[in-house]
């Protein structure tokens, strides 16, 4: 496989402090992308945008709740104030807990899960379109799931969520393919995150009953995300890449990994 070059190109990733997001953040970074991180929390971004420019990159970290539209088009004028331009966005941002039965959810929370998962991919596809058009293309990649087309027990809030950010995947790429930007989902899997820790303890449905060696590192959708990016992933526009399938992860350059 062709080495990956970002180099000279924007990445904006939400919910960026850890798993995902994190191990996305640093594989953008070594393959020349300036990067910015947001997530709310400010401490543990700027913790990591510092060892990434410790490692020769280029980083900056912005506190960004994605349930609040201004959040989102604040780090995405971030990205474009500091750096010029926003070439890459990823859509990171998730939520599962609390895993609980529809009878049994507090509705609070449960609107929650919808405000994250849903609300924040539309949020970060309405701030970064307009200046990706601009620009004259731009790539996003919104994280989603075999969820999205899967109910699970006690998973209500997730799998309806992220259906209905897979919708949000396909109508973005029906409506601004012709103008250069890429939109497409990346369906990564089981993954050895805090979410699946907690997945684990909820006994619930038999997600929760695999064993943990079976979860592929984060690193695994952190690269896929890269291969993404590049001329390579175009085909998969208005889709989600799943990387559930060997095929698929030799595509990536992930097999013997």
């Amino acid at each position: 496989m062709d080495m990956i070059e970002l180099t000279d190109r924007t990445a904006l990733i939400t919910g960026a402090s850890r798993g995902i997001g994190a191990a996305t953040a640093r594989r953008l970074a070594d393959y020349g992308a300036k990067v910015v991180l947001a997530a709310r929390s400010g401490e543990h971004i700027e913790t990591l945008a510092e060892a990434i420019r410790a490692a020769g990159g280029t980083a900056d970290a912005v506190a960004c709740d994605v349930t609040r539209y201004a959040d989102v088009q604040a780090a995405v004028d971030r990205c474009v104030s500091t750096h010029g331009t926003l070439d890459i966005l990823v859509n990171n941002a998730g939520l599962i807990e609390p895993i609980t039965r529809l009878g049994d959810s507090d509705p609070d929370l449960w609107g929650r899960i919808a405000d994250v998962n849903y609300k924040g991919v539309y949020h970060g596809l309405r701030a970064a379109i307009p200046m990706m058009e601009r620009q004259g293309g731009g790539v996003i990649v919104n994280i989603s799931s075999g969820a999205a087309v899967n109910a699970l027990e006690g998973w209500s809030h997730y799998c309806s969520s992220k259906a209905a950010a897979l919708m949000l995947t396909r109508s973005a790429d029906k409506e601004y393919r012709d103008k250069g930007i890429r939109v497409v989902g990346l369906s990564p899997g089981t993954v050895a995150t805090d979410m699946q820790v907690a997945i684990k303890e909820s006994g619930i449905n038999p997600v929760s009953q695999l064993d943990p060696a079976v979860h592929i590192p984060p690193e695994w959708p952190a690269e896929a995300i890269a291969w993404l990016c590049t001329d390579a992933g175009a085909p998969y526009a208005g889709t989600d890449f799943s990387l559930k399938t060997e095929e698929a992860r030799a595509l990536v350059g992930l097999v013997g990994s």
